[in-house]
């Protein structure tokens, strides 16, 4: 199934089988998209949204001298523009990180799941308010940490995603962010970024090995670092998601 790792390790109840089924049917077709390839521009009006089944999406805004600031990613299990829906055009764009596999899923097939089912409606609608919550937490690590803590804050946030969906293995991070996609996101220079994993390296709780590839040697002195919490990922078994557990419970009264 192209879509199975849709919010897995997010929900304390899965998908009932028929609405997985449901979610699988509404994908029209699958895509590839090549390394840095943009798949949707700012401001370009949409009329279906992408699943991501293999690979890292980023988004980004660009000023008007063509300097980039990263303003999130999505991996698999991610839908990469769902908010596109009741939206119909993205304020950002989107690009490949490296080589992605996209399920395409139009609006109208959308529009079909919120009618068949009020808890796969709600799911969906978790998933965009996963993806407020992270904008918010890459506010506060863009105004409150300095440029070693924004890159182990924004290490650790792609380790916890990627457990999330079985794709860690617990040292090597398989998200080939260059340094200069770390600049962008983290708000610093491309200089002031490879000193600062110097830095991290030189601390002993990461090792670059270029190309993107990054060994992480100590994740727990990465999140003291990074101050990281990821309880704004809502992973499965928080408190904050027991709304799910009595689904349509109402409904059924």
């Amino acid at each position: 199934m192209h879509t199975e790792l849709f919010l897995k390790g997010r929900l304390r109840h899965e998908l009932a089988s028929q609405e997985k089924t449901w979610l699988e049917e509404a994908v029209g077709r699958t895509i590839w998209l090549e390394p840095r390839q943009t798949l949707v521009e700012r401001g370009e009006r949409i009329d279906h949204s992408y699943y991501i089944i293999e690979g890292t999406v980023l988004r980004h805004r660009d000023d008007r001298k063509g300097e980039r600031q990263l303003v999130g990613l999505n991996v698999p299990g991610d839908f990469v523009d769902l908010h596109g829906f009741p939206m119909k055009r993205l304020d950002h764009n989107t690009t490949a990180l490296g080589r992605v596999h996209l399920a395409e899923v139009p609006h109208s097939a959308i529009a079909k799941l919120l009618e068949r089912s009020t808890h796969l409606a709600r799911a969906l609608w978790f998933s965009t308010l996963l993806d407020a919550a992270m904008h918010r937490e890459w506010i506060f690590r863009l105004g409150r940490l300095n440029a070693e803590g924004r890159i182990a804050h924004l290490v650790c946030e792609i380790i916890e995603r990627l457990k999330f969906v079985d794709l860690y293995d617990g040292r090597n991070l398989p998200v080939p962010l260059l340094q200069r996609d770390y600049a962008e996101a983290c708000g610093i220079t491309p200089v002031h970024a490879n000193r600062s994993f110097r830095i991290l390296k030189e601390r002993g709780v990461l090792e670059p090995h270029g190309e993107g590839r990054i060994e992480i040697l100590d994740e727990a002195e990465l999140k003291r670092l990074g101050e990281f919490c990821g309880d704004y990922l809502y992973g499965e078994g928080m408190l904050a998601l027991d709304s799910f557990e009595d689904r349509d419970e109402q409904a059924s009264r």
